[in-house]
């Protein structure tokens, strides 16, 4: 069973690596009959283009990369056209990426692996077609260089274009485009299978886990529950688990009640606000207030606590917000701590939240 997009969690360090976020494979624009078609993938065509500044390059070694990496998710992988296929995906890889407009502000197109209208060198774009049809769905990996002249040289090699596309197939050997594009697919099974395999990096297995949580897929939720016992993964699984529904609620209060990891705690109480934000489910507030100033609480577990009070404004909250509030103010600090800062901010916000609501209750 999948249920419909809600509002995603980001965690810095993982947008840094391009896991954080990923397009739903439940947008709007898709009828009942597409997502059909997309959960149902397993023949993939693979089309890729190369471009250098003397024409045409080289593709075999990126088209070979891509079409490993995809047949790592079980997709059945093809590169004949005439070949019975259900989706087209397409690499276009140049040594100079070809201005294509500017792209519309917010959602996927602000994300780091999002196309740039500023990055003029090697860029690869992985787009994919349905049916015909060419979806809003496009990622770009870049390499680390600009100039692919400069980086030639410096690197002793002959042909500036030569060398854009080997570090373009470097990128694409890394950039996890068949997790997201899974993912975009609604195809939860093959994350898991992934999850699952021995194999499978722990970096890896955190890509999934965010991913898991953004398609908000029922088969997930046993697998978040056992990643939670592994602690390189916990965290990002309470993460995922706040975006996973209802179903999520109890595991969540479990963790930020009894978890002796105040960072999983943290995670924890922000999943919490989240899912009370987007369920409007006044069951998180009361392990969220319990815990606001309870004996020996993390500081930074109490932070996240407090701004998830004012996601799920609720009139019990009101007089916790302001004892603590009263108790901070006390608190006279030089320098200033930083952490306390941030957590009289945090208690600021969501007396305002609250209290506002309160008024008008």
């Amino acid at each position: 069973m999948r249920r419909s997009s809600s509002t995603t969690l980001a965690v810095f360090f993982l947008l840094s690596l391009g896991i954080a976020s990923s397009a739903s494979a439940y947008r709007d624009y898709f009828t009942e009959a597409q997502k059909a078609q997309l959960g149902n993938i397993h023949t993939v065509l693979v089309e890729v283009i190369t471009l250098t500044d003397k024409g045409a390059g080289n593709a075999e070694g990126i088209r070979e990369v891509v079409m490993r990496r995809m047949k790592e998710l079980g997709y059945a992988v093809v590169s004949d056209p005439a070949a019975s296929h259900d989706v087209v995906v397409r690499i276009k890889c140049e040594q100079r990426k070809t201005w294509e407009g500017t792209a519309s502000a917010g959602g996927d197109n602000d994300l780091l692996d999002a196309p740039s209208r500023l990055w003029k060198g090697p860029a690869c774009q992985v787009t994919y077609a349905l049916g015909g049809m060419k979806i809003n769905w496009q990622k770009e990996v870049r390499t680390e260089f600009e100039d692919a002249f400069q980086a030639s040289q410096s690197a002793h090699a002959d042909e500036p274009g030569t060398y854009a596309l080997t570090a373009l197939q470097h990128a694409l050997e890394a950039y996890e485009f068949p997790l997201l594009l899974t993912a975009e697919w609604g195809q939860p099974d093959r994350l898991l299978n992934l999850l699952d395999a021995p194999e499978t990096s722990q970096l890896r297995k955190l890509k999934i886990i965010s991913l898991l949580g953004k398609i908000e897929a029922d088969e997930a939720l046993p697998h978040l529950r056992e990643a939670l016992k592994d602690k390189g993964l916990a965290k990002q699984a309470a993460v995922a688990l706040g975006n996973m529904g209802k179903e999520g609620i109890p595991v969540l209060i479990d963790i930020l009640k009894h978890s002796k990891q105040p960072e999983l705690q943290a995670a924890a109480a922000k999943g919490l606000g989240d899912l009370g934000n987007v369920q409007s489910d006044p069951r998180v507030v009361p392990p969220l207030l319990e815990m606001l100033d309870a004996p020996g609480i993390n500081i930074i577990v109490q932070t996240e606590i407090a701004w998830a009070l004012g996601r799920v404004p609720d009139r019990r909250s009101v007089e916790p917000l302001f004892a603590l509030d009263r108790k901070l103010q006390k608190i006279r600090n030089d320098p200033p701590d930083p952490q306390i800062k941030k957590l009289k901010e945090a208690v600021f916000w969501s007396i305002k939240q609250v209290y506002t609501e309160d008024q008008y209750s």
